[in-house]
């Protein structure tokens, strides 16, 4: 049984807001800081997390609250984690329905309110665990990123402990990321029906 539970939460918050972010210490969050990349300090932290098999909860979509719209691209900071961790997690894809009725984006002059909004109805569905055989995602992703063309690198370490090249990282993080996202839509689809159906 899992004692403890975090999650990591962007944040683009100026310093001054310090009891933010002791209340977001305190709520077992790590601060993930927007456009840091995949291998910055704090996702550090998070794969210490699940390398000592604790839970963690990622947004990998980016953000907290989205319309109800197909789940767009997922970023590629819990793909990296799932592939550095020394044991493979097995991910739980969930999909919250009702956020958007809590800290509605335009609530006041196209701003949220500033605290949530009581008295509200949240469903939250968790779906099929997800395992991943990361051996066999590597040896497609090293074929794979010989096929496409030549992309920039941007600066992530030359070799993965695994032997990947950037190339082949990106394609397994996609591949990855891929799985994640179709879950989620998946679920997001059967929440939308199975509530619209209940009601």
């Amino acid at each position: 049984m899992q004692t403890r539970s975090s999650a990591s939460s962007a944040s683009a918050l100026p310093e001054f807001l310090s009891l933010l972010s002791a209340i977001t210490y305190l709520r077992k969050c790590i601060p993930i800081t927007r456009g840091g990349g995949i291998y910055q300090e704090h996702m550090n932290e998070a794969l210490e997390l699940i390398s000592g098999g604790e839970w963690l909860h990622t947004f990998p979509e980016g953000k907290v609250c989205q319309e109800d719209a197909p789940i767009r691209r997922l970023k590629w900071g819990t793909a990296s984690l799932i592939d550095r961790s020394p044991v493979t997690p097995i991910v739980l894809p969930i999909i919250h329905r009702g956020l958007e009725e809590v800290m509605p984006e335009n609530f006041f002059r196209g701003k949220r309110p500033p605290f949530p909004l009581w008295n509200k109805r949240i469903n939250i569905v968790v779906g099929e665990p997800i395992e991943f055989n990361l051996p066999e995602m590597r040896m497609t992703a090293v074929s794979t990123s010989r096929d496409v063309a030549s992309t920039p690198t941007i600066g992530w370490s030359s070799i993965s402990p695994h032997g990947l090249d950037e190339a082949a990282q990106r394609c397994l993080y996609v591949a990855i990321s891929g799985r994640i996202q179709a879950a989620m839509e998946s679920l997001r689809s059967f929440s939308k029906v199975f509530l619209e159906q209940k009601s």
